[in-house]
């Protein structure tokens, strides 16, 4: 490789007629710019589900009609086996948007593995494999994640720490920073308040810091200073990190933080707000986020999220009809979306309504009706 390819010549010509460049375009794919530059200059195959995206955003036909089948042994075509576990990642995050993490969680933890246990046939001082390590530490922070949709957190925990540290032997800073920001949100789900405050400060002690990364390490540090009853300190860390959003596209942003946008925001601060006792702000922030959400993803999975925030939040706030209703327009999306941490989140606030003495009657009985439809 090294010489123009056919196909970057015409991916060029598409790029520079649509006015893209390369950091763009991968953000729109959400591929690594190093992976598009590798295209671009002939260092690199790219893979028919790159090519397909690529068809998506830009109009253009390069993807072929069989995709190349992957290699079997990494130690053979370690350039091709990383790209066959890039296609997998991506066709995993899309299979989770859709069904959630107890449905694929397994699947990942199983391609996780898989792919850990060829590192001892791997060269990984290489660039090639840094490369393949790079992708397995991926797998561990896809698989982590999933694990913790699927609210098995013990597991998620081991893999977000194996994911950090296969990270760090890769020389993969980006991902190093994904995992620890990972292992601080679930930190807070397991009650680990100091633990997620510690992550979140040593990321914004890091020099250069990507300023979207700087802005989710801002936000991991809000909610732990809210957890831990500290108003003035969760709003101000929080309030920062909504001020920098119009700011914090750049160059250095890593394609992974392509979600963290004024939804992501809006809906830690008015979770934050609700854990300080401020219901009827934390409702206004909580919706918003709902609104957002649902723009945003047509799966419905953030919709869930933030409807049974709204339903908490109504709760808190004495808002009996409404409460009900944000109940009740959660309860569909259960059915489609199998994420074992959204499901304990909803029986958790449907134990609140039956044991808060002040709730109408009706709507404790509404509360064991859907537990019970809920299994």
């Amino acid at each position: 490789m090294g010489q123009t390819t056919p196909t970057a010549a015409a991916l060029r010509e598409a790029m520079d007629r649509a006015g893209v460049g390369v950091r763009e375009l991968a953000r729109r794919v959400h591929y690594n710019h190093a992976y598009v530059s590798r295209v671009l200059h002939g260092r690199q195959q790219p893979s028919t589900d790159f090519l397909r995206l690529v068809d998506t955003e830009l109009g253009t036909t390069l993807a072929p009609t069989t995709p190349v089948p992957p290699a079997s042994d990494p130690g053979d075509d370690i350039g091709s086996e990383v790209a066959h576990l890039h296609d997998t990642i991506r066709h995993l995050v899309a299979l989770d948007g859709r069904y959630g993490g107890d449905a694929i969680a397994a699947t990942a933890v199983q391609v996780w593995r898989t792919a850990h246990r060829q590192l001892d046939r791997v060269a990984t001082e290489g660039p090639d494999g840094r490369a393949y390590l790079a992708a397995v530490a991926e797998l561990a922070e896809l698989a982590g994640w999933l694990l913790f949709d699927a609210n098995r957190q013990d597991e998620a925990r081991v893999a977000s720490l194996e994911a950090h540290m296969l990270a760090r032997h890769a020389g993969d800073t980006s991902m190093r920073r994904f995992a620890l920001t990972n292992l601080a949100m679930q930190d807070l789900e397991a009650g680990r308040v100091g633990e997620s405050l510690r992550i979140a400060d040593e990321l914004l002690e890091e020099l250069r810091l990507p300023p979207r990364v700087a802005l989710l390490a801002r936000v991991r540090r809000g909610r732990a200073l809210a957890h831990a009853g500290d108003r003035p300190r969760a709003l101000a860390a929080i309030g920062t990190a909504m001020a920098d959003l119009g700011d914090s596209i750049t160059d250095r942003d890593p394609a992974w933080t392509w979600w963290v946008d004024e939804t992501e925001v809006t809906g830690h601060e008015g979770e934050s707000l609700l854990l300080l006792g401020d219901a009827s702000a934390a409702l206004e922030r909580l919706l918003r986020a709902e609104e957002m959400s649902s723009r945003r993803r047509t799966d419905g999975r953030g919709t869930l999220y933030y409807r049974i925030s709204v339903a908490r939040a109504y709760r808190k706030a004495r808002a009996w009809r409404e409460c009900e209703d944000a109940l009740l327009a959660a309860l569909p999306l259960m059915d489609v979306i199998s994420s074992g941490r959204n499901r304990r989140r909803f029986h958790e606030t449907l134990r609140e309504i039956r044991r808060d003495r002040e709730a109408p009657t009706w709507l404790r009985d509404t509360a064991v009706d859907i537990a019970g439809d809920l299994g």
